[in-house]
């Protein structure tokens, strides 16, 4: 059971300086921790971690706009209850709600969670903590959050628009709350378009990173080089992606996912998936074949196969049927179950095969998915301290 301390704690890390304004990513609160620019960062030995790190906690939001969910709302937050329900069994969990959804959330999450549920007061607009929260980054002693300057996907404009405001100050009150040291990277992004083995290896898609809705005027290089510096990252494998036919402009974490160092878990379409994604496919699969890692090593790839969409019971056009936007907590695997008996099986084989020191444990999730995202995108892990050398 995690007994941390908040509010009261002061950061691991004391950078002492100065943020760059956050006035185009709306109001925020106050913050608590100190602010550091990503160089600083970086200086100060800091690497994101794999994800099968041990964790401290794991962060996720509750639905807060009926206008973005229209009538599916219900049915997300009960998925979003029965995903925190499940990870408590392994780590204490902890939601984020508006304030006026506070008592729906606690009264939701409460009863019967093993670690506990802990419902904080931060203004939230959507679920997906994966990407508005912060990206943690580890060193020998020490933990600091990178917030990414998330600008709401991009989509301001376009019909995937939606409120961001409140998310975009989240990550910075979030790391108040908790007393953890705030990095502002020097590139704007999410969570889900960031995939690490733990050693310095980073993948990504060239069309959610390289993209004008997020990093106007930047060449790929300098993206790559403001990723590598907030993050601590040796080496970067692009992989092409696809814009502008999902909110994400394709985030790698529903396509490839490092298992573990040198080892790569690649989502391959199922039956009845659009032509265009099962290209995506492809060149993600040319592209790892033919890359190495941050230590020279080639990359072994497991192929996770999605269910037949035709089998899925509400799948609509934006919902995602992906198996690989799955979440390692501490000694378990949290993966989508989607109603076609023969593939959610197969998908329970592989991961176990995959991660045979943790449990696999499949939850039903349509209502996530039909907003098009998954598990990973509505968690996001506070890894817990390294030793100090």
């Amino acid at each position: 059971m995690d007994t941390t301390p908040r509010m009261s704690r002061r950061g691991v890390l004391r950078f002492g300086a100065a943020a760059v304004p956050l006035a185009a990513l709306g109001t925020a609160l106050p913050s608590l921790a100190s602010t550091a620019s990503a160089a600083e960062g970086a200086a100060g030995g800091l690497r994101m971690p794999a994800e099968t790190d041990r964790h401290v906690r794991t962060y996720m939001a509750w639905p807060a706009l009926a206008s973005v969910w229209e009538n599916n709302l219900a049915a997300v937050r009960r998925d979003i209850a029965e995903v925190a329900h499940t990870i408590s069994r392994f780590e204490p969990v902890v939601m984020l709600a508006r304030p006026g959804q506070v008592a729906e959330a606690r009264y939701e999450c409460g009863p019967g969670a093993y670690h506990g549920i802990e419902v904080v007061d931060i203004p939230n607009d959507d679920l997906w903590i994966r990407d508005f929260g912060p990206t943690f980054v580890v060193g020998p002693g020490a933990v600091a959050g990178v917030d990414t300057n998330f600008n709401g996907w991009g989509k301001t404009g376009t019909p995937y628009a939606q409120p961001f405001a409140n998310d975009a100050a989240a990550a910075r009150t979030l790391l108040a709350e908790y007393g953890v040291d705030r990095i502002r990277a020097g590139f704007v992004g999410e969570g889900g378009s960031l995939e690490t083995d733990g050693e310095g290896t980073l993948l990504a898609t060239v069309s959610s990173m390289v993209n004008a809705n997020r990093n106007p005027g930047m060449s790929q290089g300098q993206v790559e080089q403001a990723m590598k510096t907030a993050l601590g990252i040796d080496k970067l494998i692009w992989v092409p992606g696809l814009a502008g036919q999902d909110i994400t402009d394709c985030h790698i974490d529903c396509l490839a996912r490092f298992i573990a160092p040198g080892k790569v878990m690649l989502d391959k379409p199922g039956p009845g998936a659009d032509p265009k994604w099962v290209a995506v496919y492809e060149e993600t699969r040319r592209a790892l074949l033919s890359a190495t890692d941050a230590r020279g090593r080639s990359l072994v790839i497991t192929e996770l196969p999605g269910p037949d969409r035709r089998e899925i019971v509400g799948g609509g056009k934006e919902f995602l049927s992906s198996y690989t936007n799955y979440y390692t907590a501490n000694g378990a695997v949290l993966v989508p179950r989607f109603g076609d008996g023969y593939a959610d099986g197969v998908a329970y084989a592989i991961l176990q095969g995959a991660y045979p020191g943790h449990q696999v444990v499949q939850v039903t999730i349509n209502g996530i998915a039909s907003g098009g995202g998954g598990i990973h995108c509505a968690t996001q892990s506070h890894p817990a301290v390294p030793p100090a050398l």
